[in-house]
């Protein structure tokens, strides 16, 4: 099922089998999805990490994500582009950019209970009405649906992994997560995103200490690793290229970095992947 608008924008629902499983690394620019797993042992590989996804697992990807499947059984793919809706410029509408999307080094997987699971799955079966629907209201009503579902999301998954007893903190650190991806091939240290935010390095730090499992400076270096690691797997660059483009000015500098974080060379890790 889907909607494709007069102006390029569309929102796509997709059933995932072992016949179709490739759909699951097609994808377009400015492309954001969901996936919402309706078995178990559902084995995927994301960026070179694999993951095992259970029955009603939801994980959240974006156009950059690399994806190979490995067994999968039954999925439910919902992906839309931007011109459908834009969650960084509805951030105040959906408050998911830094969480979900767009600053997170590690696959977001939102694990509803059952009582999330009830609201999620009406909040589905109304949109797969509209979907249904043909009239001048259909895309007003279609991007409300997806801004329901995405809230649910993302209030799923704050309170199984965030201490949310201040959305002003919480709101902080999304911001320094965006930063960080929009920003993390030219700043490396806590203090320049600190400049960005108008915060002192200790004030983030202390709020990471009780917001999150790291530090902001791990969050920075886990960042560039995951570019690393897609660019080493992905792309015909030489190490020396690789390092540059991540704002690394020696190779020497990169490569010790990158041993240091993954246990070996980047080189190593190269050839390991081809």
């Amino acid at each position: 099922m889907e909607f494709r608008g007069a102006n390029n924008e569309f929102i796509q629902f997709i059933d995932i089998n072992e016949e179709n499983q490739h759909l699951l690394n097609e994808s377009q620019p400015s492309e954001l999805s969901l996936l919402w797993f309706k078995s178990d042992n559902n084995r995927i590989l994301i960026d070179n990490v694999e993951y095992t996804l259970n029955k009603n697992h939801i994980i959240s990807l974006t156009e950059f994500h690399n994806i190979e499947s490995i067994e999968t059984h039954e999925v439910q793919l919902i992906k839309w582009n931007r011109d459908f809706y834009c969650i960084v410029d509805h951030d105040s509408e959906v408050s998911c950019k830094g969480i979900l999307y767009y600053g997170a080094s590690k696959v977001p997987i939102i694990q509803p209970n059952d009582e999330d699971l009830d609201i999620l799955v009406t909040v589905l079966k109304m949109f797969q009405l509209e979907l249904e629907s043909r009239d001048n209201l259909q895309l007003e009503m279609l991007q409300m649906m997806l801004k329901r579902l995405l809230i649910l999301c993302t209030r799923i998954y704050k309170r199984q992994n965030l201490n949310t007893d201040s959305n002003s903190n919480i709101d902080i650190i999304r911001e320094y997560n965006y930063l960080v991806e929009q920003h993390f091939k030219e700043k490396h240290t806590v203090n320049e995103y600190a400049d960005l935010l108008h915060k002192s390095p200790k004030t983030l730090s202390n709020l990471f200490k009780k917001h999150s499992e790291i530090t902001p400076l791990k969050f920075i270096q886990n960042r560039i690793m995951l570019e690393a690691r897609r660019l080493l797997t992905h792309s015909s660059l030489s190490v020396s290229e690789i390092g540059y483009e991540l704002g690394f000015s020696d190779v020497q500098v990169f490569s010790r970095f990158f041993k240091k974080q993954e246990g070996c060379s980047p080189q190593k890790f190269k050839e390991g992947k081809n």
